[in-house]
């Protein structure tokens, strides 16, 4: 059972993001993290492994600068290698973008009966990408995994709705998101954080994957930044002291919002 997990890097959410005024992206520079809603999905796929008796997860992440500390973390979890994409050309990549790089990847990993990611990053929330690398592989989608399990060559879920669940089945090999709590992700040990400065990480560069630069990056992205600015600071309320018309002040507040 080789289980692929999509993991992102991003920004310390601990410290306040920042704008590049020339690229008008988030800087990604220095070190970055793993997104707690990709732990999820490392911890399940290392169960799912387990229990299948055999086989190992491999990570696969898109990052600026070569950086792989998100990666260490996760390799200090269990996983067993990564691959790395990491290429200047990259910079300004929309989803489908992202998309197809991770397709790729999943394509030079080899032998994979499932993929598994978040539902989004905390950093990005577009949530699209998991259905999109599905169709780039040509395989099953289910999203929203709350429980997953595996047996008999295909891939079974609980895929959580407002009213509770829906059972949802596919053949493997399949792409399946999870959601936050789908498990409780493991701290890393220290004999985990040691291993993991050995385990083999896979750099690979856009051409190394078959795609071009047109396909990635701004040249390849369907949106364009054209303008960022701060958001307006919070202006201090009006304070009603109620001498018994308030009501008829807060009627007459809703009516020029147009709410009533």
């Amino acid at each position: 059972m080789n289980v692929l997990v999509c993991v992102k890097q991003i920004p310390d959410p601990a410290v306040p993001g920042e704008l590049d005024p020339e690229t008008k992206t988030l800087k990604r520079e220095g070190k970055l993290i793993l997104d707690d809603s990709d732990a999820y999905g490392v911890e399940m796929s290392l169960q799912l492994a387990e229990k299948a008796g055999g086989g190992e997860v491999t990570l696969v992440s898109m990052a600026p600068n070569d950086e792989v500390s998100g990666l260490r973390t996760a390799l200090a979890m269990g996983a067993a290698k990564a691959i790395l994409v990491s290429d200047p050309e990259l910079q300004g990549s929309d989803s489908l973008a992202t998309a197809k790089v991770i397709a790729k990847a999943v394509e030079r990993a080899g032998d994979v009966d499932l993929v598994v990611t978040a539902t989004e990053s905390t950093d990005g929330y577009t949530g699209t990408i998991p259905a999109q690398v599905a169709e780039l592989l040509g395989w099953p989608s289910l999203t929203f995994a709350k429980h997953v399990e595996i047996g008999d060559g295909k891939v079974t879920i609980q895929r959580q709705t407002e009213a509770g669940y829906d059972m949802v089945e596919a053949p493997l090999p399949a792409v399946v998101s999870v959601t936050a709590g789908v498990v409780e992700p493991r701290y890393p040990s220290f004999k985990g954080i040691m291993a993991a400065k050995n385990k083999p990480v896979d750099n690979a560069k856009v051409a190394d994957l078959g795609l071009s630069g047109d396909q990635v990056g701004w040249a390849g992205a369907r949106q364009e930044i054209v303008s960022i600015e701060a958001a307006p600071e919070r202006q201090a309320g009006e304070k009603i002291e109620d001498e018994g018309d308030a009501h008829e002040r807060i009627v007459a507040f809703l009516e020029q919002l147009k709410v009533i």
